[in-house]
């Protein structure tokens, strides 16, 4: 069997190219991302499909129908696009450079680093502005513990269903299996909120979004724990913390990653917050740590998610080699 035929070297090739170069802006500034093909195929969809005159069981199937197509059309486009390529060694690299294209390792990083950096470059309404990039809360609410949380906890969320997610579907079904889920991702942060036009529309999305990520949150949340000693935190209270806490969270998937963070930084994370549409009274994650957060804890999750990040790659190439 070629080398290329294994997802797993797949995986390995697509994690080093979106370390080395992530995102390139001089590629998507001449072309659409294909998360932009993505979003406006579902766009499309919820215009032509989401017809206010229909009955909330209409509005439902239909949603239901709407995954089906966009999840097989994903499907298919991944399954022939890996049948031209992984039939030799530049196949696998071609297919790797297009996997990496739809993770978020080194994107993921310097969008947070922004918010640490801001808040020595321009102080708070400069870290607040930079965090409204990457959260949906109102950030004009939040002081300087509120915007350090906030980075830290997208740091959490976004290495699970935005690397770890990824990854994990890469190495089980290969390209397919891949666009498939960033098709399903973006789906449900498209349509999977409970607004009025989306409630039931978009309830198989919010409802398979969970489902595709029930695994790689836990994944997750153990990779972020083992890699506490990085610093100084404990592997023992960060597995010990997310078990505990990981329920509390209104995710069923993000509170895993979440309190992993929680335990191995030792501070206290979620808890009430305040979005466009008002407030939210969540749970507290870890709420007997401080909750006083600041730049140096942004520092630290970034150098957490980093170890996390090698620790993975270090995983699925051990795989590689030995499967």
């Amino acid at each position: 069997m070629l080398i290329a035929d294994h997802a797993l070297w797949l995986v390995v090739v697509a994690i080093l190219f979106d370390a080395v170069i992530g995102d390139p802006d001089f590629i998507w500034r001449r072309l659409p991302h294909p998360v932009v093909w993505i979003g406006n195929t579902i766009g499309w969809l919820d215009r032509r499909l989401n017809r206010e005159a229909w009955s909330p069981t209409q509005r439902q199937l239909a949603g239901v129908g709407t995954m089906v197509l966009l999840v097989t059309g994903a499907g298919v486009i991944g399954f022939v696009l890996d049948q031209l390529l992984r039939q030799s060694w530049g196949g696998v690299v071609v297919e790797g450079f297009l996997a990496s294209v739809l993770l978020a390792q080194r994107s993921l990083y310097q969008h947070v680093a922004r918010v640490r950096d801001a808040f020595s470059e321009g102080g708070l309404q400069a870290a607040r502005a930079k965090v409204a990039m990457i959260v949906g809360r109102d950030p004009e609410q939040l002081d300087r513990a509120g915007v350090s949380r906030a980075a830290i906890e997208s740091t959490a969320e976004n290495f699970s269903d935005g690397i770890v997610a990824p990854l994990f579907w890469l190495a089980l079904l290969g390209l397919p299996g891949l666009i498939a889920y960033k098709a399903i991702n973006t789906a449900d942060s498209m349509i999977g909120h409970r607004s009025l036009r989306h409630e039931n529309f978009g309830w198989a999305a919010a409802r398979l979004d969970d489902l595709v990520n029930l695994i790689p949150a836990r994944c997750s949340g153990v990779l972020v724990a083992l890699v506490a000693p990085v610093v100084q935190g404990s592997i023992t209270t960060a597995l010990r913390i997310m078990w505990r806490d990981a329920a509390h969270h209104r995710s069923p998937n993000a509170g895993w990653p979440e309190s992993a963070m929680a335990g191995a930084l030792g501070i206290a994370l979620s808890g009430p917050r305040r979005y466009a549409e008002g407030e939210v009274n969540e749970p507290w994650l870890y709420p007997e740590a401080r909750k006083e957060a600041s730049a140096n804890d942004i520092d630290r999750a970034l150098n957490l998610f980093a170890a996390a990040c090698l620790l993975q790659a270090i995983v699925y190439a051990a795989l590689a080699l030995l499967l």
